[in-house]
């Protein structure tokens, strides 16, 4: 987005509902437990230090709140992209993703969100934020529209940027026996071989998908990888830790 429409964007942002947001996880803060989870997660994004129900409790009165309320579609992508893009702490990210996956703006959510769904996760690029907007935010576009997800989810697997592919194979994970089966094959297929920078992350990402599928279908599991002995020794592990 140039950056005048990033700036038009972000005028249109509930200011009030984000200022709101910050000062309860401010209010909520330990700099010692903040210094940990900054050290854990690598994170160049300093932490508040909530613990995830801590941070959860913290948001949900101001999130159910009518004063609060989300008016338009443009006015809740605004507000979405402002918290995350403006984030002084990785809690501002979290709040971010609380407000997009609110269930008051569920009708919102269908495929035009997908160029702010990039951005997140592009700009993201961590397995915490991606991980949940794989198997939360696009698990549940692709189970609402599967036929329109489907060409997207096979586009991302081919990308070059190794978090855009790791969504797209994580998008299934939670979907059970309404996995399509076809598209689990071509998004994962394509990264078996990936030995680009962090390829611990699609590895990972393989088996995880995998695993989970197993639950489903333990049968077409273990096909998949006897049809496939070039994938990684993780991703293997992985795939077969519960059968």
């Amino acid at each position: 987005m140039p950056p005048a429409q990033r700036a038009d964007s972000a005028d249109l942002a509930h200011r009030g509902l984000i200022e709101a947001l910050r000062a309860k996880l401010a209010a909520g803060a330990d700099p010692h437990r903040a210094a940990g989870q900054q050290a854990y997660m690598k994170s160049a994004l300093p932490y508040l230090g909530l613990t995830s129900p801590t941070l959860r409790a913290a948001l949900r009165p101001v999130l159910g709140d009518p004063a609060y309320r989300i008016a338009t579609r443009p006015e809740w992508e605004a507000t979405v992209r402002a918290l995350w893009d403006e984030a002084t702490y990785r809690e501002h990210w979290y709040a971010a993703l609380e407000v997009l996956r609110h269930r008051q703006y569920q009708p919102w959510r269908d495929l035009e969100l997908l160029p702010l769904v990039r951005h997140l996760v592009e700009t993201g690029a961590w397995w915490d934020v991606v991980d949940d907007l794989a198997t939360h935010v696009l698990r549940d576009l692709r189970l609402d529209d599967p036929d329109g997800m489907a060409p997207l989810l096979r586009d991302w697997a081919h990308d070059e940027h190794l978090w855009i592919r790791r969504s797209a194979m994580l998008a299934q994970v939670g979907a059970g026996v309404r996995t399509d089966v076809a598209l689990l094959r071509d998004v994962l297929v394509p990264n078996i071989p990936y030995a680009g920078e962090q390829a611990f992350f699609s590895r990972k990402a393989i088996g995880w998908a995998l695993r989970d599928y197993a639950r489903s279908a333990p049968d077409w599991v273990r096909g998949f990888v006897t049809a496939h002995p070039e994938l990684s020794g993780l991703s293997r592990r992985e795939a077969l830790k519960h059968l």
